[in-house]
Order: C-alpha cells, then structure tokens, then sequence
C-alpha cells in the first residue's frame, strides 16, 4: 500500500473512525481512575498512564499484525469485531457502584494499564486490519490514539450523546473492516481465487467491484441492522420492567 494512494486515505479514515469510537472508553477509564487524586498528581496520572498504556499498545498491535497472517485468525477477528459493532449500538445500562477511585498515583496508574489492556484488544485488531499491513498506517493510527486518549474522553462522550448517529456509523465501519478482513483470511484464499476473477495482486472482484467493498458493506448492513433490532428489544424490555415497578 504506497504512500498517498487511494487505499492509503481510504485505511487512514477507517483507523481515524475506529480510534474516534473505541478510544473514548480508555479515555474514560483514565478520568475516572485519576479522579481523586490530588489536583498536580492528576495530569501526570493521565499522561503517565496514558503514555504507558500506548506502549502496550504498540506491543498489541504489532503481535496482532503477526497473528492475522495464521489461518482462520482472521475470520475470528472478524466476527470478534462484528460483536463489537453490535455491541457498540446496544444502549448502556445503569451500573451501580461503577470504576472504584483510586487512592494512590500508582494505583490510579495500575487501574488504567489494567483496564487499557482489556479495552485495547478491540482497538488493536481493527486498526491492524484497518492498515492491511501497512507499516506507516500502524504508526499514524497509534499516534492518533494518544491525543484521543489524554484529551477526548469529556469531548468525544459529549458529541455522541449529542449526535447518535456517530455511534451508528462507527458500528457500521467496524462491521465494513470485518467484512474486508473475513473475505482475505489465508485460510478461504484458495477459495476467492477459484471462485471470483482476480487481478495480479491477488484482490478478487465481482463485477468490477473489489469482493472486499462488497462483504465490507454487507459486514456493515450486519452489525447495523442487528445492533438496532437488539436495542429495540432492550429498550422495549426496560419499558416494560418500568411499568410493572
């Protein structure tokens, strides 16, 4: 994938998308964790923290790239991001209680690296197959997601209680990168190549259309038409536990 070319700007918008919509909750995580610590220990807290929670990232991602190239791994990942899709246009539930502050500056450090690792798996294999590869677009993706991190969680929160339809459309991407990443798993390429006509880089098409746009949308259709007809239901199910309270 060179430098510039339409599949770059194409990866470089969906890994802008997916750090926009799945970094919001580890920048959350940091606020909270960081909270009740003195007013000059919270800064170093969240960048601290925050910075820490990067390197891991880092590390993630790049034992991510080596992985998606295993058999059946990618087919996985797809439908690990076709639930997160999913997930992400369920309403959220009320939880009692919630994130514990923490007491001390390495505790409010081990909370945030604790929960960065669990949160970031999601961000890690989207933007790995988001970048298709491409060194240069792991890098920018990760240097992205720092400033998403350290500053977006009030402003990203804000914006989509504001405008739903962000949340939407960023469960509709995660389902369009799990759509593109199930169809070039190594494990069904003998298949695509059998099947549909291939040029020399080995992309199939259908019609003159790449097969990855076209399981993209229809991984997009997925996770948007069952997330809504999930979050009626929830919604529909609290109403009524509401009327028999």
């Amino acid at each position: 994938m060179e430098f510039g070319s339409p599949e770059f700007w194409a990866g470089l918008m969906k890994i802008i998308g997916i750090n926009i919509v799945l970094s919001g909750d580890n920048a959350v995580v940091i606020a909270l964790a960081a909270r009740s610590l003195p007013p000059h220990q919270q800064k170093i807290a969240v960048w601290g923290g925050a910075g820490a929670a990067i390197v891991m990232r880092i590390i993630l991602t790049f034992f991510a790239v080596a992985l998606l190239e295993l058999p059946y791994l990618k087919l996985a990942g797809a439908a690990l991001l076709l639930w997160i899709g999913v997930k992400l246009l369920l309403p959220e539930e009320s939880e009692e209680g919630g994130e514990e502050a923490a007491s001390s500056f390495w505790a409010a450090i081990r909370t945030i690296l604790i929960a960065d690792l669990v949160m970031s798996l999601d961000n890690v294999i989207a933007v790995a197959a988001a970048a298709k590869g491409s060194f240069l677009l792991l890098v920018i993706g990760l240097a992205i997601s720092i400033p998403l991190v350290v500053f977006g969680s009030t402003l990203l929160l804000k914006v989509m209680e504001r405008f739903p339809i962000i949340i939407t459309i960023g469960g509709g991407l995660l389902g369009f990168v799990a759509g593109e990443m199930a169809v070039t798993d190594p494990a069904i390429a003998d298949w695509v190549r059998s099947t549909f006509t291939t040029d020399e880089a080995g992309h199939a098409f259908v019609g003159g259309v790449k097969l990855e746009y076209i399981t993209g949308i229809i991984g997009a259709i997925i996770v948007i038409a069952i997330g809504k007809a999930l979050a009626k239901r929830q919604t529909e199910k609290e109403k009524q536990v509401d009327l028999a309270g």
